[in-house]
């Protein structure tokens, strides 16, 4: 699992706004002109290593092959399956979703995408007993993803702070809408018998991290050191071209 210039980077499923700063920064850093694809590989599930080639996806049917087309209007038919029957649709596919949606330049539901998967996956592991090992892969695999795709996606997200933020309204309200189904799989042992209760615990958890980076960037000197930051990385060159 690797990101070009910034393989050391490790972020939390809950993320602080402070850690996606720098890790935005650190890409930038690395990054001078418009990133257009992402090129990662998450083991065992996802793999683009060049610009001239399709991904390698392994997610799963029926939309693997669909995520891996150069097709966008293949990609869009992926998402429009998941839309229609989310139930059982893994965050590892979201994530695929939100990274090719953003190599065929749909940016802004990239954004959306990649939360809702973050978001999912958090609903489950905190419903779930800690340390689960039929998750171990999948916490794995998500954690890789959040730090390969994450600073690109968030770097596109932040060009604009005030949309930023709807998506990730949208993308709580989304999980929320669409529990994910593996949360009521007795397979998977619970840290309580009253998963729905965990399950709206785990949502409020959500909110009061999405609210806590409101209030992060609500702050004028904080919204201002991060606009100076990602001028001095060329963060705007990097992510926010039309």
């Amino acid at each position: 699992m690797r990101a070009h210039g910034c393989a050391a980077i490790r972020v939390s499923m809950l993320a602080t706004a402070a850690i996606v700063l720098a890790s935005i920064c650190c890409v930038a850093a690395f990054a001078a002109e418009p990133v257009k694809r992402i090129l990662i590989y998450v083991e065992p599930f996802y793999s683009a290593r060049t610009a001239d080639e399709p991904p390698k996806v392994a997610t799963g049917r029926p939309h693997a092959d669909l995520l891996a087309s150069r097709n966008p209007d293949d990609i869009l038919k992926a998402r429009d399956m998941i839309v229609a029957s989310p139930k059982l649709v893994t965050p590892m596919t979201m994530m695929v979703l939100g990274i090719r949606l953003y190599d065929i330049g749909l940016r802004d539901e990239a954004v959306f995408w990649f939360y809702a998967a973050k978001d999912r996956f958090m609903s489950l592991i905190e419903v779930a007993q800690p340390n689960t090992p039929q998750l171990q892969t999948a916490t794995d695999a998500m954690k890789a993803f959040s730090a390969l795709a994450g600073p690109v996606i968030n770097g596109y997200a932040f060009c604009d702070i005030a949309r930023q933020q709807v998506a990730r309204s949208k993308a709580i309200a989304w999980v929320e809408a669409n529990p994910y189904g593996v949360i009521y799989d007795d397979r998977i042992l619970a840290r309580t018998a009253d998963r729905v209760g965990a399950l709206a615990a785990a949502i409020k958890s959500i909110r009061d991290g999405a609210a806590k980076e409101r209030a992060y960037f609500d702050d004028p000197k904080t919204a201002a050191q991060f606009a100076a930051s990602r001028k001095k990385n060329d963060a705007d060159a990097t992510y926010c071209w039309k």
